[in-house]
């Protein structure tokens, strides 16, 4: 078999959709050698929406495929490399992290996930043929516009379900609800569900679900099946709204990344998986909306998160770890007076030792993440000694006396 290519980056981004290309075009910014991973369409999802109105920037409403042409453009621009293959596997555990493909072996000093998800279809006849542009949609926010006056049908009766149909009615002159429940059951919440039943535009059929999708080059027909009396129900409408739920791409990071329970990526709001220099954004993260501008939002983060760690990673090595002299680190409070005030007297202590020290000061707070390479959460102030690159000693004695002991130790 012939060994698989390998090549570095600073970053690789796993995902082109809006949050990837977002994060690649603060990474390319940033001169950082970049690459994105997409296994199908640069764009994801969003290339598959007639109209997107609710972007920022874009009076006109425009094609989400236009508008993710324009996201790769400006990211090539940075010096963005693509590569069109699948992810097939992760090792995130050292320094450099290892992304596999079927060819190549990429090395990288961060990675950000960005695979997005795909929505759960009905997996009724035909129903590949008319997905997304051809007359299923999964996004009312996206197409409710397109469909003004039209009938519409959507799929499901969650939270989600029925606050889109609602959502809908605002636009379609007709919203058709098939739910597999009894009439009156829906599995959303108790308001969403007395105020749909009250909405003149919303029309249930109930105990029913998809059995096949019919019409030419667009959708025409959703067939309804009975579960109650097998009875097949063909029902006209222009468009179908899938919302039985949304699957994340994330199986190649079971047991790798920290999931949900609906097997999202968990991150904190800087995007941070909890595994170091490895961020997650857009829709594979756990989130309460999941549109293009909070992919976007994501995207920026993760970029500017993925720029900070490799500059405060190398900062790290090469200049609080260094190996040319014996280190001072000294971690301080700016907010904490006696901490505060005895920054000068342990700098008049290395300088006295003529060039033998190196002392470096972290700030607590502005320098958190460099705490936590250091395992220091001791506040106001600690001090670690270093020899050789490795921490020797770590004391909350900041005394001159207790200082110099230590330092003449090191020297000795």
């Amino acid at each position: 078999m012939r060994e698989k290519k390998r090549e570095q980056y600073d970053v690789v981004i796993i995902g082109g959709g809006a949050a990837g290309l977002t994060a690649g075009i603060y990474c390319g910014r940033a001169r950082l050698k970049t690459l994105i991973i997409e296994k199908a369409l640069v764009g994801g999802l969003a290339t598959y929406t007639n109209e997107i109105a609710n972007f920022p920037g874009f009076p006109e409403p425009l094609p989400g495929l236009d508008l993710m042409n324009l996201f790769k453009k400006q990211a090539e621009g940075f010096g963005v490399k693509f590569k069109g293959t699948d992810v097939k596997s992760v090792n995130f555990e050292g320094d450099v992290k290892i992304v596999e493909t079927f060819r190549n072996i990429f090395e990288a000093k961060a990675v950000i996930v960005a695979a997005g998800g795909r929505p759960r279809v009905t997996t009724a006849k035909n129903e590949e043929k008319y997905l997304f542009d051809k007359g299923i949609s999964f996004c009312a926010t996206c197409d409710a516009a397109a469909n003004t006056d039209k009938t519409v049908m959507v799929i499901g009766s969650g939270d989600a379900a029925i606050e889109e149909g609602m959502f809908l009615t605002k636009f379609a002159k007709k919203v058709i609800v098939s739910v597999i429940h009894d009439e009156g059951k829906m599995d959303c919440n108790e308001i969403a569900r007395e105020q749909a039943l009250s909405n003149p535009k919303m029309e249930f059929k109930w105990n029913t679900l998809a059995d096949s999708f019919e019409g030419e080059e667009q959708l025409e027909r959703v067939v309804l099946k009975n579960l109650k009396t097998g009875e097949l129900d063909p029902v006209a409408v222009d468009t179908c709204f899938e919302f039985i739920g949304y699957l994340p791409n994330t199986e190649i990071f079971e047991n790798i990344l920290k999931l949900s329970k609906q097997k999202y990526v968990i991150t904190n709001e800087r995007m941070e998986t909890g595994i170091p220099g490895v961020f997650a954004a857009g829709d594979v993260r756990e989130k309460e909306l999941k549109q293009v501008s909070t992919a976007v939002g994501d995207g920026a983060i993760a970029g500017v998160g993925s720029e900070k760690y490799i500059a405060e990673t190398e900062m790290f090595e090469k200049q609080i770890m260094q190996k040319e002299k014996v280190g001072l680190i000294y971690v301080y409070s700016a907010i904490n007076a006696p901490s505060r005030e005895l920054l000068p007297v342990l700098q008049e202590t290395a300088e006295s030792y003529d060039g033998k020290i190196k002392m470096n000061v972290i700030d607590l707070y502005k320098g958190k993440t460099l705490c936590d390479r250091l395992s220091c959460d001791i506040e106001p102030m600690t001090i670690f000694y270093t020899k050789n690159g490795e921490v020797s000693a770590v004391s909350t004695d900041c005394s001159t006396p207790a200082v110099k002991k230590q330092l003449d130790a090191l020297l000795a």
